[in-house]
């Protein structure tokens, strides 16, 4: 039987005073932790600090460089200002000036999602809404913006960092609501945030039901976008309102709708707990399809061997791979990013070793301003080594699944750094991609200035 557990929420002024960190990291690991914090958001709870996290092995456990800060995430500049300004006793609002202009300098919103991926409704920004594609809307709950635990490679890491200008969540009208009762060629809505399983059951209900009504039947499949069952499984066992939420999904399903939980899970370690086991399953006897996503992260699961046992866990479980990203070029990347030649590599040597009903993952995959990009393999033709590429999704749909290649080099780590191969001076969607951009950027300067 599993008990229920009351959750506890560690932040930035908890680190030098956490218990377990003072046994086990030394007062130096801890201002490590203390500075990197400081610039980037740090949010973990007592699951996994209790449950999780091997504190026999510090630094080097996947969950722990998971979910605490590194020294690495910054470059020594950036370290050694915040440190300098810490050890001075300098003021908040002095650290914060700081922090700001470091972060600026981070790419808090890769791939336009400021810009070209927000739509505009009647002249104006729809707050809260991003549709890049154009059978998917993703919604940004107000009421979700943020997590159970941050990941510390997170890539919508500003909007948890406080800066109202860096924050994408719905406004109280609910005009994102008109807006996807409007587009009719709308026939997925992701739910992300943050964490939308954050939100208590009455604010869930205030989102997902809505669409349960006629006007929003061209609306097939509901997503929702959710590190809880790794980072708080009790969400859906032990909660007050856990009966609720499976009744709200129950309810959802037997209106004809596709529930489909978007699983992130970084690690196998993370499918190890009794709880998570018992969480998965009581989704799944309601209905909801689980389907698991991660990027592939330098430090945590940089090794094909942990792909492929994540990944059998993962179907014993019910559970269904469904993506491994590369890291973006966001936030600390340098300290998590891989090279897409090893990218490669370890998802062909993970592919290897997996059953037909592993190999749903699909990957490595960018999700790059043109859209989602999938390095399908490495070639020669005509005597040149090259990276053969495709799109799983665009913003034109006509550029969907029509290979395109890269030189192969073994430093790229994201589509941009890459060069055309053969002597093209850019890839086939580039100059279309320009101008929509540029279209995009003038509408939504327009929008938000009305």
């Amino acid at each position: 039987m599993i008990k229920s557990k009351k959750i506890k929420f560690y932040g930035l002024r908890d680190i030098s005073s956490m218990e377990i960190l003072k046994e086990k990291l030394s007062e130096e690991q801890i201002f490590e932790v203390e500075v990197v914090a400081s610039v980037l958001p740090f949010r973990t709870n007592n699951y996994v600090v209790d449950e999780l996290i091997d504190w026999n092995n510090i630094p080097n456990d996947p969950i722990f460089q998971l979910t605490f800060m590194q020294r690495g995430m910054l470059d020594e500049h950036q370290y050694s200002e915040i440190a300098t300004l810490l050890k001075a006793g300098a003021s908040k609002e002095t650290i914060s000036i700081a922090a700001n202009k470091i972060r600026a300098k981070l790419n808090p919103h890769p791939a336009g999602q400021m810009t070209a991926n927000v739509p505009i409704m009647d002249n104006h920004v729809v707050p809260g809404i991003q549709h890049k594609y154009n059978e998917t809307a993703l919604v940004f709950p107000s009421a979700g913006q943020t997590c159970h635990a941050y990941c510390t490679f997170c890539f919508r890491w500003a909007q948890f960092v406080g800066d109202h200008d860096l924050k994408f969540a719905t406004d109280e009208s609910n005009r994102f609501q008109k807006y996807l009762m409007l587009h009719t060629e709308i026939s997925d809505v992701l739910f992300t945030g943050g964490d939308p399983m954050v939100m208590s059951l009455p604010k869930l209900e205030a989102y997902l039901l809505p669409l349960l009504q006629p006007e929003f039947d061209h609306i097939k499949n509901i997503r929702i976008g959710t590190k809880s069952l790794s980072y708080w499984p009790y969400r859906f066992v032990t909660d007050k309102d856990a009966e609720g939420i499976l009744k709200l999904f129950k309810k959802i399903m037997n209106a004809g709708k596709h529930l489909a939980i978007m699983a992130h899970v970084n690690h196998g370690h993370e499918l190890d707990t009794e709880v998570l086991k018992k969480a998965v399953r009581r989704l799944r006897n309601v209905g909801v399809k689980i389907r698991t996503q991660s990027p592939l992260i330098r430090h945590i699961n940089d090794s094909a061997n942990v792909w492929a046992e994540m990944w059998r866990k993962q179907v014993n479980l019910g559970m269904i791979p469904y993506y491994m990203f590369v890291e973006r070029e966001t936030g600390a990347k340098e300290y998590f990013e891989i090279p897409l030649s090893e990218a490669f590599e370890i998802y062909r040597e993970a592919f290897k070793q997996v059953s037909g009903l592993q190999r749903t993952a699909r990957g490595p995959v960018m999700s790059a301003s043109p859209g989602k990009v999938v390095v399908e393999g490495v070639a020669r033709v005509n005597g040149e080594k090259v990276f053969v590429l495709n799109m799983l999704q665009a913003r034109n749909p006509n550029w969907v699944k029509r290979p395109f290649f890269a030189k192969y080099d073994e430093t790229s780590t994201w589509l941009t750094k890459l060069t055309p191969a053969f002597g093209e001076k850019e890839f086939f969607y580039e100059d279309e991609l320009e101008e929509m951009l540029q279209q995009k950027s003038s509408e939504h300067e327009k929008g938000k200035n009305i």
